[in-house]
């Protein structure tokens, strides 16, 4: 392996592929040898990672979970793994990742530290008191951990304002950068289909995401067109706020569920209009990805979700929370099927001047003063 190297450390490994292989590709043709980490087993993975050129190894880090032994039997792992690789520098993305390998890292003083927040998480959304002291207890992991970061990256700037405002990090740490990108390309400009209107969510089926405002407002809208396709495509998940196929059988009659799909291009292509009335977001990619392929949006506005779109420009925002005003724009999309068209192409304007892969990758490679082709 090269000289140089660059360790990418997250507790969830398919992310690894299906957010980072471009940016992990990009930190390769820049000379680097390139460390991908996750908690799933090496022997599973190997072969996936080898196929580009990396190196995958696990560390027992788990997405979600409260078992300080646990933590700190990672913490460890994750020092032992650097002693071994000796990286110049670290990417840690996602809450644990961040955490607790910022923390490891900063026993490796001439090792560069570079953190992304791609979003807040169910933790800092919650009222409840267990949510209170996790926040208050996340917080104080967050600005321990971060302070001998080089820098540390958001997807939106809410959150990162939010960072600053709780004095986690100083605003002089702070970048900004586009999302993970997205491969304009294979996401390519397609025409809308030849409806009135057809509607997609792509999406976790949690609660967090509002799943259960598109269903409640696709059964609204079905009421009054028939006619009119809402689809969901997506897999169930292990999240706090998790929903199961209990919550979804009695929408059943009104969508068309498609479960989990390694290819959601088609179902792009079948809509006129995509939908994510999540509740807070870093940036969603499958937002991104619907933009790319020329689509209107409808989204919610909270942080990272208003960052894709500009209201009554290339989409739509509405409250969190409130099904009646997605159906209600819903139905606004259904009675002027021009207006979906021109917004889909103002999408797809956006995308390429901002959200393309090459540019994102740019912007990181930047950030961590990556030597140039």
């Amino acid at each position: 392996m090269d000289d140089k190297k660059i360790m990418v450390i997250t507790p969830h490994t398919p992310s690894l592929v299906l957010f980072r292989m471009d940016m992990m590709l990009d930190f390769g043709r820049r000379g680097y040898g390139v460390v991908a980490v996750g908690q799933e087993p090496e022997g599973k993975w190997n072969e996936v990672f080898g196929n580009y050129g990396i190196q995958y190894r696990q560390v027992p880090i788990e997405r979600n979970g409260l078992n300080p032994f646990q933590d700190l039997h990672t913490v460890s792992a994750i020092k032992e793994l650097y002693h071994e690789i000796s990286p110049q520098k670290v990417f840690l993305y996602q809450a644990k990742a961040v955490v607790y390998g910022s923390i490891a890292a900063s026993h490796y003083p001439d090792t560069e530290i570079y953190s992304l927040v791609s979003g807040l998480g169910s933790v800092f959304r919650g009222s409840s008191w267990r949510n209170r002291v996790l926040k208050f207890i996340l917080k104080l992991e967050y600005r321990y951990a971060l302070r001998k970061n080089t820098a540390v990256m958001f997807h939106n700037l809410d959150d990162m304002q939010q960072f600053q405002t709780w004095k986690i990090v100083p605003q002089s740490m702070c970048r900004r950068v586009h999302g993970s990108g997205v491969h304009t390309e294979k996401f390519a400009y397609t025409e809308l289909p030849d409806v009135k209107a057809a509607f997609l969510m792509v999406s976790r089926i949690i609660r967090d995401k509002g799943v259960m405002e598109y269903l409640e407002a696709c059964r609204m809208i079905k009421e009054n067109h028939p006619d009119i396709k809402c689809m969901l495509v997506g897999p169930y998940d292990t999240n706090p706020s998790a929903l199961g196929e209990k919550d979804l059988e009695p929408y059943l009659p009104y969508i068309e569920y498609y479960g989990e799909q390694a290819d959601v291009r088609p179902f792009i292509r079948e809509c006129t209009t995509f939908i994510l009335p999540s509740y807070h977001e870093g940036l969603p990619k499958s937002v991104l990805e619907a933009m790319s392929m020329g689509r209107a949006v409808i989204t919610t506005d909270v942080p990272g979700c208003r960052e894709t779109v500009v209201d009554g420009e290339n989409g739509l925002l509405v409250p969190a929370g409130d099904a009646g005003k997605l159906a209600e724009m819903m139905e606004y999309m259904i009675r002027h099927p021009k207006i979906q068209a021109r917004m889909g192409r103002k999408s797809r304007e956006y995308i390429t001047a901002s959200y393309d892969v090459n540019k994102v990758n740019e912007e990181i490679a930047a950030i961590m003063h990556l030597d140039c082709y």
